[in-house]
């Protein structure tokens, strides 16, 4: 092979890995290797601990602002999971009272770099192609709130499961505050950030969940990236976006 082809392979290792999460596999067998043929160890069981000694408190959680302004500055500053995480954060955009809102699970590499949106969530490719999703059925990127369950991107795209509880906390709170009509999932991440729900399971019906002014209809579909590397996902897809718009909620897919 000569040198003018010489693969990335840390960037195409990032690529499959990116891939499979969209797709919602996030986690592998195990992280480390395993001896299934050896003897388990004995059971121990720790002692109670003695009456009146002090138990640590536990860890105060900050408490999230109550109007939308405070919160969007809120959610890029000190008090959030990916505050300690490399990288830039990004906030939400979009009207404070949109009617669509669009959740996807974190920003893409080139977000917020010269390559894309210089801060901007959903840019480059990725951003093209959910600006043509919104076209087809009557909207445009201005028109509508969309925001990500990370501020930051996390290492190989990937949440880590002891963020994801309190992640998801804040992103449900952010819907609150915008209080939209309908809610757009994009990718597997905020499916189970919002409906507690791989996005296998969740995709084909339309959800509902309460916010302060009534109820969104919610549908999780596949995030723009996954459908760049599988075009064939993207009929599937419309007849997301079609629910997204036209359909009914029934009693059955009510949260």
């Amino acid at each position: 092979m000569g040198a003018d082809q010489t693969i990335d392979w840390r960037n195409a290792a990032v690529s499959v890995l990116d891939w499979w999460h969209d797709a919602g596999v996030d986690m592998l067998v195990d992280d480390a290797p395993r001896d299934w043929f050896a003897a388990s160890e004995p059971l121990v069981i720790a002692p109670p601990a003695p009456t009146g000694v002090p138990v640590a408190p536990p860890v105060a959680v900050a408490t999230m602002p109550l109007s939308l302004t405070e919160f969007l500055a809120w959610r890029t500053g000190a008090d959030v999971p990916e505050a300690g995480w490399n990288g830039i954060s990004l906030a939400a955009e979009g009207p404070a009272d949109a009617t669509v809102m669009v959740l996807a699970d974190c920003p893409d590499r080139d977000d917020g770099t010269d390559n894309g949106g210089a801060g901007q969530l959903l840019s480059g490719a990725s951003g093209r192609l959910l600006d043509r999703m919104l076209a087809a059925i009557g909207l445009t990127r201005s028109a509508v709130h969309v925001a990500a369950v990370c501020a930051k991107r996390p290492t190989a795209g990937r949440i880590q499961r002891e963020v994801e509880d309190r992640l998801a906390e804040i992103a449900k709170h952010h819907i609150e505050l915008v209080a939209p009509k309908r809610l757009l999932l994009l990718g597997n991440a905020a499916s189970r950030a919002i409906l507690g729900m791989e996005l296998q399971a969740a995709r084909g019906r339309l959800h509902g969940i309460s916010h302060k002014v009534g109820e969104a209809g919610v549908v999780a579909s596949f995030h723009p990236r996954f459908l760049i590397e599988k075009p064939a996902a993207k009929a599937e897809a419309w007849k997301d976006l079609q629910m997204l718009m036209g359909g009914q909620m029934s009693q059955e897919t009510r949260a």
